[in-house]
């Protein structure tokens, strides 16, 4: 019986075990919105985690939606990025690093020349964000014209390339959360018309441009994507008139391009996976992909177990958690107590929540 604990290979990527490091922001990046000191020791910490999913990163300077989160898209931050990734290989772990791009979920304080944010639309959003002067409601965005969307697709292949460059081991595109790609997903954003508007196959082809553009660059095998189909995350209060019908359709087209996993985000991020009165067949979904597949969202130890002893999933992605307890691995392998979270040091400021969590001692 295959349990949480046994080696994976997914992709082109060998991992340990099949315990993954959810990409968590922690608003940490220092000048130039690159990978500090403290990140390096912060990820080393944990790598005997299966996989480690740094992170969200942008792919461009218009991407950015939250103060002092990495980037990916120059050469001093691909040089921050190599301290991390060989610190996690040294250490023994694998790490992949998440493409970001916020969309609307911004505030033009934090975008080039003040700029507004883009998205598939001009629908506004009811989403905070932090910025210099603290928390602030996110600027309107403009809807991208359609001969905006190739060079977008271009700072996705590039950030691609930039990672591979930075050590990592992969990316993840991140299609969930109700950023970006998200945007464009879901019909209660998403009103455009032409190529990228209307019907589920032309909300879907910004994603399935940017995955083919990125497999293509890096190769599939050192891809992953993650999804949302039920989360409201970020200000976007209504979901998809279809949710399953989208996003069934989105993992039917993913999965011919041989991705190295799929990462699904079951019910509400960070909350519970099944929030009153949402349905949505997971499982469905899983049948649909030939590749890894990833779950995500508060389980605990014996769920998980569970989860991968029963085939249901490949690898589970563990989010808090690692946050508090870097040894994370050990305590569910023998099956012993987290370390309490200090909530409220998760978003900037130092080494304290950060890298001052105790491990067991040898």
């Amino acid at each position: 019986m295959t349990t949480l604990f046994d080696p994976i290979k997914i992709g082109d990527i060998s991992l340990n075990n099949r315990i993954v490091m959810a990409p968590l922001t922690r608003n940490r990046a220092v000048e130039g919105n690159c990978a500090g000191p403290l990140m390096v020791d912060y990820y080393r910490q944990r790598a005997s985690a299966g996989l480690i999913i740094a992170e969200a990163s942008q792919i461009s300077p218009m991407a950015q939606g939250y103060l002092d989160t990495p980037g990916i898209y120059s050469e001093d931050q691909v040089v921050a990025w190599r301290k991390v990734t060989d610190a996690v290989h040294q250490a023994g772990g694998r790490i992949v690093l998440q493409l970001w791009h916020v969309g609307r979920i911004s505030h033009s304080s934090l975008l080039p020349d003040g700029t507004a944010p883009v998205s598939s639309s001009d629908r506004p959003s009811k989403a905070m964000t932090f910025t210099p002067n603290g928390f602030e409601t996110v600027t309107p965005a403009r809807a991208l014209c359609d001969d905006e969307i190739p060079a977008l697709i271009e700072d996705y292949r590039k950030a691609a390339r930039n990672a591979i460059e930075a050590g990592f081991d992969g990316v993840e595109i991140h299609a969930a959360n109700t950023y970006l790609i998200e945007q464009f997903l879901r019909d209660s954003v998403n009103d455009r018309s032409g190529p990228y508007g209307g019907a589920i196959e032309n909300r879907a082809r910004l994603l399935l441009d940017v995955a083919q553009a990125v497999t293509q660059e890096i190769g599939a095998g050192r891809t992953g994507i993650r999804l949302s189909p039920m989360t409201t995350f970020g200000g976007t209060t209504d979901l998809d008139s279809n949710p399953q019908a989208l996003y069934g359709y989105v993992v039917e087209q993913l999965s011919p391009f041989g991705l190295a996993y799929l990462h699904v985000i079951e019910g509400e991020t960070g909350s519970t996976r099944t929030p009153d009165g949402q349905t949505f067949d997971y499982a469905a979904l899983h049948r649909k992909f030939a590749g890894a597949w990833m779950v995500n969202n508060c389980y605990t130890r014996d769920a998980a177990v569970s989860e991968v002893a029963s085939g249901q999933a490949d690898l589970i992605a563990f989010g808090r958690p690692f946050i508090s307890t870097p040894d994370l691995v050990r305590r569910l392998k023998d099956n012993l107590p987290f370390n309490e979270l200090n909530a409220d040091k998760l978003y900037g400021g130092g080494a304290e929540g950060y890298i001052d969590y105790p491990v067991l001692p040898a």
